[in-house]
């Protein structure tokens, strides 16, 4: 499948900022499954340069700043990206440096924290389950199951433990349970950001999507998407992954003046 994808992101300022340094991860990856076949970053008003880097993660980084003063900044980022079928990892054999990895997506995190109930929430599906795999998609099957999909119900800013009590949320929270979760039980998994096609079928198809990639010896990496309930496969498109929504934000950075803003993210994918 050939997706033509367009993110921007707007911010509304009730006074003038002055100037702003920003950083975005909004390039999609390129991986054995999806190749970038294109892609433009546009920023309004229009930096004086544009950096780019590789974050601890791999991921692609775009840093700027705009100098003069503005009410209005937008961020908008267009996409032509292939995704192929993916393939059986059946029979991979780990190296040094994939366990290694691994091992960095163990330990809590900024959004992630260790809690006790987060491991006895799992338990069930982790005895469920004949093999690692297939634990982690019993415990996909039953977040779906437990958790309500609440676009009003929490903020990022919303502890995993609030999320967790109440059982309702987005596709960062879905993928915040299961994270902290499987890490209770010390199992590698990271968060994945990107976008999915824009079908009903699929829960947050009009904003970014967020997914959970859980390491398997055996297998390497394996994707899984709580909010919907099913295995990634081409109708996902991968931006980013981190230890949780932190190393992943679209976005961010820092302003001087301003004083309130509104924001407004819009995400379109259609094929190509």
């Amino acid at each position: 499948m050939l997706y033509r994808a367009i993110h921007t992101t707007s911010y509304s300022y009730e006074g003038p900022v002055s100037h702003c340094l920003s950083e975005a991860r909004l390039t999609p990856r390129i991986l054995p499954n999806q190749q970038l076949r294109d892609w433009n970053l546009t920023v309004s008003p229009a930096p004086r340069a544009i950096l780019s880097r590789k974050d601890y993660f791999g991921n692609d980084v775009s840093s700027f700043a705009v100098l003069e003063p503005h009410n209005k900044f937008i961020v908008s980022a267009e996409s032509l990206v292939e995704v192929l079928p993916r393939e059986s990892t059946l029979g991979f054999s780990p190296r040094w440096d994939d366990m290694l990895q691994a091992n960095a997506f163990i330990w809590p995190s900024p959004y992630v924290p260790w809690l006790e109930d987060l491991a006895e929430y799992a338990k069930p599906a982790l005895q469920q389950g004949h093999s690692l795999a297939s634990s982690a998609e019993a415990l996909m099957r039953q977040i779906y199951r437990d958790f309500a999909y609440e676009p009003k119900a929490t903020a990022i800013e919303t502890p995993l433990a609030e999320v967790l009590e109440k059982r309702q949320g987005v596709c960062q929270d879905y993928a915040h349970v299961m994270i902290g979760a499987l890490r209770a039980h010390r199992i590698a998994a990271r968060y994945v950001s990107g976008y999915l096609r824009g079908d009903a079928e699929f829960q947050g198809a009009q904003a970014s999507h967020a997914w959970v990639s859980v390491f398997v010896p055996e297998q390497g990496w394996i994707d899984f998407d709580p909010t919907n309930n099913v295995l990634p496969g081409t109708g996902h498109l991968t931006i980013a992954w981190g230890r949780d929504y932190g190393d992943v934000t679209p976005v961010k950075g820092i302003t001087i003046g301003g004083g309130e803003h509104t924001l407004e993210v819009d995400v379109r994918v259609t094929p190509a």
